[in-house]
């Protein structure tokens, strides 16, 4: 009898994997049988709940690679035994991600796949205005660098975290806060559609792709069917769930939301001009992912059962 020969799984970098996405990413990694690393600057940080999650890393295989995105040499280190670079790091290092980039031309552009931190709606198609617009354009800068570049890539859409808006039944004004009780706040006229993904689903098709050559140079999208939907199916959805109505639905129209935006500080503008292209414009929903350019998840492996839109909103009863 001829043994099937065990498949060689592709080692794993993170950076950015104590982040909010970044964590399931590592989990899903894992799981999935990766060698897996983390870049971190200190591995015994005295934040409790950080220290308890590199220990979870660390009790389920992960090694922890001391680094820094600032640190030139232990960046390039770091890349040098690894064969896919996942980035996951937060809104404020997006720009940095350029010295991600550097250091992989450095390592002899010895790796397999770059997945730079995305993460949300694809940022070619999107409209919208500052802060967002501004955020937007750097992923589209750094894009072109990479391809420039020539490294291997997958650039992943996964458009919303259920976390940010389904918590608050999309309600952007009171995002983390839970299912509002009488009052929700509503962008625009509420029938414009939004694409909403667990983390652990985002994590797990994430890393269903690095290995994949259907995605190599593509736009990985994540458009669950049962999970796009416009925000007032969503309140009713959960009025219907919840056995109760609200007694106010506060909609905001464009032109005040555009106003709103402009007096906002941060983070708030930022949530606003993101939402402003979700809720308003449709901007995850509103084009055709063509071959030449993307790719859906969903398609690509229906063997992966993500939560829907109605399971995620049972947890919140």
């Amino acid at each position: 009898m001829v043994l099937d020969k065990e498949v060689k799984r592709s080692r794993v970098l993170v950076i950015g994997g104590t982040g909010h996405i970044g964590k399931h990413i590592v989990a899903a990694s894992v799981r999935h049988g990766h060698p897996t690393s983390v870049l971190v600057r200190d591995a015994a940080p005295a934040d409790l709940a950080k220290a308890q999650l590199l220990k979870s890393f660390i009790d389920s295989g992960v090694a922890l690679i001391k680094g820094d995105l600032f640190d030139h040499d232990s960046l390039v280190n770091a890349i040098k035994d690894a064969d896919v670079v996942i980035s996951a790091v937060g809104t404020r290092q997006l720009d940095e991600q350029r010295r991600i980039v550097m250091a992989i031309k450095e390592a002899g552009n010895v790796i397999k796949r770059f997945l730079p931190s995305e993460f949300g709606s694809d940022p070619e198609r999107v409209h919208t205005v500052d802060p967002a617009a501004t955020l937007y354009a750097g992923k589209v800068s750094l894009r072109r660098l990479i391809e420039a570049e020539g490294i291997p890539h997958t650039y992943v859409c996964c458009n919303g975290f259920a976390e940010t808006y389904l918590l608050s039944i999309g309600d952007v004004t009171a995002v983390g806060a839970g299912p509002p009780a009488d009052k929700i706040t509503v962008l625009g006229d509420g029938d414009a559609k939004g694409v909403f993904v667990v983390e652990e689903d985002i994590a797990a098709y994430t890393v269903r792709a690095i290995d994949d050559t259907r995605t190599l140079n593509k736009i990985l999208y994540m458009r669950p069917s049962a999970n796009i939907v416009s925000h007032n199916e969503l309140i009713a959805l959960w009025e219907k769930k919840a056995g109760r109505t609200f007694q106010q639905i506060a909609r905001i129209p464009e032109a005040d939301l555009l106003k709103l935006i402009k007096e906002a500080a941060y983070p708030l503008n930022m949530m606003l001009s993101h939402s402003l292209s979700v809720f308003v414009r449709g901007d995850q929903a509103n084009f055709d992912i063509e071959p030449s350019f993307g790719v859906e998840a969903t398609e690509l492996y229906p063997d992966v059962k993500y939560t829907t839109v109605d399971e995620y909103l049972d947890r919140l009863l």
